[in-house]
């Protein structure tokens, strides 16, 4: 039963869970604790993954006569029966897929983020004019701008944009990007890049690697609002929202600008929502753990100790 419900709780939680969640309006309003949530979500499901791949490796190698774990899984037929001993080999196999999927797309989502990042400062850094702080200006007349995390990080505009925007709006969309390399959301969306590669396509949504797009823009926005008002940003992001953004950057404008203007206009946060949030956060990150660990845990005591 636990490995049943652990399997139960990670696709639950791979694919109609972030489904629902992306519906919802309230991140809006709380998108830092949104995030976090999204953050528990996706790690509650790898861990049920996983936990279920335990559990079930507990019931094909249970002990024998000796006491001894038996030396290998088919041994069990017998047992379990042909359906069952299927069902939970299948259910193993999905799990080692899943975390050697995981463990390899966090490696191939890293390494091609940071050559794409360090091809595109190289090119930057040789066409472009150095400003304060790290800042870079291309000679291009369409306003844009973007940013390059990492370690040489690099706030990125142009000189589209710096003509077009009043110095107030410059200011504003520097703090949006600035925003960005202080909190490294660069590694949030890495996380939820390679847990979205990891899961297999017919229970992953794609719902959470898009709802976390957004939030992350929306709490740069926040930043940059606390820098100069709402006002401003939202000329600049208008301003900025067809300028091209190069892989693996992080840009000011999108096709997510409409939606973070009107919200610019709106209620603003909201504490309590935000303290839900959080709740709602632990609560699916611990509940299911302590819930469905401890059968497991007791197999485990069983398999080792007897």
């Amino acid at each position: 039963m636990s490995a049943l419900a652990f399997t139960l709780v990670a696709l639950l939680l791979a694919g109609p869970v972030p489904a629902l969640l992306a519906r919802a309006t309230w991140p809006m309003r709380a998108p830092r604790a949104a995030i976090v949530l999204w953050q528990s979500i996706a790690l509650a499901a790898v861990l049920s993954a996983f936990s279920a791949g335990i559990a079930i490796a507990s019931r094909l190698f249970v002990p024998g006569p000796d006491g001894r774990p038996t030396a290998t899984i088919t041994s069990e037929i017998a047992v379990l029966g042909w359906p069952v001993w299927t069902a939970y080999v299948l259910v193993l196999a999905v799990t080692l897929l899943i975390g050697a999927r995981l463990m390899l797309a966090v490696v191939q989502v890293a390494i091609a983020t940071r050559r794409r990042r360090a091809h595109h400062r190289m090119v930057v850094d040789l066409v472009g004019k150095a400003q304060d702080r790290g800042v870079r200006v291309l000679d291009v007349p369409e306003p844009l701008a973007y940013c390059l995390p990492g370690v040489r990080s690099r706030v990125v505009v142009s000189e589209g944009t710096l003509k077009t925007l009043a110095d107030n709006e410059v200011t504003a969309i520097l703090s949006h990007e600035r925003a960005h390399l202080r909190a490294r959301h660069d590694l949030v969306l890495e996380m939820f890049t390679a847990v979205h590669a990891a899961f297999p396509r017919f229970v992953r949504s794609g719902s959470a690697l898009d709802a976390v797009r957004l939030l992350i823009e929306m709490l740069a926005d926040d930043a940059a609002v606390r820098a100069t008002g709402p006002t401003p940003l939202a000329r600049a992001l208008v301003t900025c929202a067809t300028g091209r953004t190069p892989a693996g950057a992080l840009a000011a404008g999108g096709p997510t600008t409409v939606v973070r203007v009107r919200r610019l206009g709106g209620a603003g946060n909201s504490i309590p929502v935000a303290i839900t949030a959080y709740a709602a956060a632990a609560a699916v990150l611990v509940m299911p753990t302590v819930a469905l660990a401890v059968p497991w845990l007791t197999e485990l005591h069983r398999l080792f100790i007897a």
